[in-house]
């Protein structure tokens, strides 16, 4: 009976330290790290994200631009961050799902690096073109690049976009060059600029340059034809085969607390199904689509691991 009373106040006593662990959580300001520059897509989504979210844990979230190498440099730093729930990275499969099979001697795993901790959706990226290009819709495009083989370009900031655009290369049979940027504003400088002739953006950065008419869309990487970009289709239904969804989440170094891991999604569903977050999201092209549980998204972005080394392989795309 002694041993069962100390058993039941030892656990009386755990219980409470959890408890008083969450309710601790977070006592200080929160960083949401961000791996591309301000003015991408993904920055456009943690802004606005982490707003609302400041609001729901009643700290200052942070937004932290750590760009470069493809995502590998924010990656890297979250990773090595402390697992205590203050230190988050907003990332993609540009990181988590592409990297692996594009990046030799790649210094994380994606898998075991991090805690997933939502999913927050998908940000539709479009294949644009300089305005005053003649063509007027994708196969026109495509038709066009094939009688000029070698004289075509195109713009890649980010792993979505280098695949994507390598995937429509291959299935299509295009002879077409890559130009590497550091950042999507760059790219679309210069494809505005007429230096490059083709992009494959994210509408989050290149929504509004569309809306302008600076450059014209041809096609969106998503399955559906997005309400936001009325009468430009899929790039699937114009080259069938290509399949790639890029995704956006919330992870945290590996090893952090259930209960905080727990405090981050359900704050991050209230922020995700907030009216005024979604009309906001939806302004850039982008769709919440939040994973109901860390353990939902942590099979996704494994699902998504695989899905992406058979799109890298398939398209040729050599380690770099």
């Amino acid at each position: 009976m002694k041993y069962l009373s100390r058993a039941l106040a030892l656990a009386a006593c755990l219980a409470t330290a959890t408890l008083a662990h969450a309710q601790a959580y977070p006592s200080k300001p929160v960083t949401l790290v961000v791996p591309f520059a301000a003015g991408s897509g993904t920055d456009a989504v943690a802004r606005i994200v982490a707003k609302k979210l400041a609001e729901q844990l009643k700290q200052p979230v942070i937004i932290e631009n750590k760009a470069g190498a493809n995502a590998q440099i924010a990656a890297q730093h979250v990773a090595k961050a402390a697992p205590d729930g203050y230190t988050l990275l907003m990332t993609t499969n540009t990181s988590h799902s592409a990297n692996p099979s594009l990046v030799a001697n790649l210094k994380y795993d994606p898998i075991k690096d991090f805690t997933p901790i939502t999913r927050v959706g998908e940000l539709p990226f479009a294949l644009v073109v300089n305005a005053s290009d003649p063509v007027n819709n994708l196969q026109e495009w495509l038709d066009q690049v094939k009688r000029k083989p070698g004289a075509y370009s195109y713009a890649t900031p980010n792993s979505t976009s280098l695949v994507a655009s390598e995937s429509i290369k291959h299935i299509a049979k295009l002879e077409i060059t890559g130009i590497p940027y550091r950042a999507s504003p760059q790219a679309m400088t210069d494809l505005v600029g007429g230096m490059v002739q083709m992009y494959v953006v994210d509408l989050g950065s290149g929504m509004a340059m569309i809306k302008a008419g600076r450059v014209k869309a041809l096609g969106v990487t998503t399955k559906q034809q997005l309400d936001a970009m009325p009468g430009v289709p899929p790039i699937a239904q114009i080259v069938p085969g290509f399949d790639l969804t890029s995704w956006n989440g919330v992870f945290g170094p590996a090893g952090m607390p259930r209960d905080v891991v727990q405090r981050i999604n359900t704050e991050l569903q209230v922020v995700l199904s907030d009216v005024d977050v979604k009309a906001k999201l939806q302004q850039l092209g982008f769709e919440t689509w939040p994973s109901k549980t860390p353990e939902e998204f942590g099979k996704y972005v494994a699902d998504q691991l695989t899905h992406w080394s058979v799109l890298i392989k398939r398209a040729g795309i050599p380690l770099q």
